[in-house]
């Protein structure tokens, strides 16, 4: 019998890696955001969407975006803290679940892409705008859209963990 640590660095190496490439086009989308966009600039794609590029200082909706530089490197101890302990529940936890690795692979992916901004630039770059009439969800990113993603999956495979763990548990009484 062969032992499962081959299979399972493989498991890591194929998430890690979609991890990499949603990493690349999170900055890449940025970059051209940068390169192509006027701070503060709207180009208008949908009637409730544009294009615009600000910058997010603090973290998610502009939390601490008014300290005076200090947040910078608390959000991203804390990133690297959340990127360790993702890394951790990969390698450890999750590789039985696809759902599950899946989540982890697109916070992490969005983590990572929003740490690069923080210490590259001191802030985030945003260029993603929605709206419906007077109302604005705050711009975000693909890292952003990620990091959200991934939450859901999580959310939702904890909730079919524990309807079927509930389902058991009935059946069996």
């Amino acid at each position: 019998m062969l032992p499962k640590r081959p299979a399972a660095n493989r498991v890591m190496r194929k998430w890690l890696g979609l991890a990499v490439v949603l990493i690349v086009i999170d900055q890449a989308t940025k970059l051209i955001a940068e390169n192509t966009l006027r701070f503060g600039e709207r180009i208008n794609l949908l009637p409730v969407f544009d294009l615009t590029l600000v910058y997010n200082r603090g973290a998610a909706f502009s939390f601490l975006a008014q300290g005076d530089g200090w947040q910078r490197w608390f959000l991203s101890g804390i990133a690297i803290a959340a990127i360790v302990f993702i890394l951790w529940l990969m390698k450890t936890q999750a590789q039985d679940s696809r759902r599950m690795m899946l989540a982890l692979t697109l916070i992490l992916a969005g983590a990572v892409g929003n740490l690069i901004d923080r210490l590259l630039y001191g802030h985030v770059v945003d260029f993603l705008l929605i709206y419906w009439h007077p109302w604005y969800y705050p711009a975000f990113n693909i890292a952003d859209t990620a990091i959200t993603l991934g939450a859901i999956l999580l959310i939702w495979d904890e909730w079919r963990r524990w309807r079927k763990s509930r389902s058991n548990s009935q059946s069996q009484s």
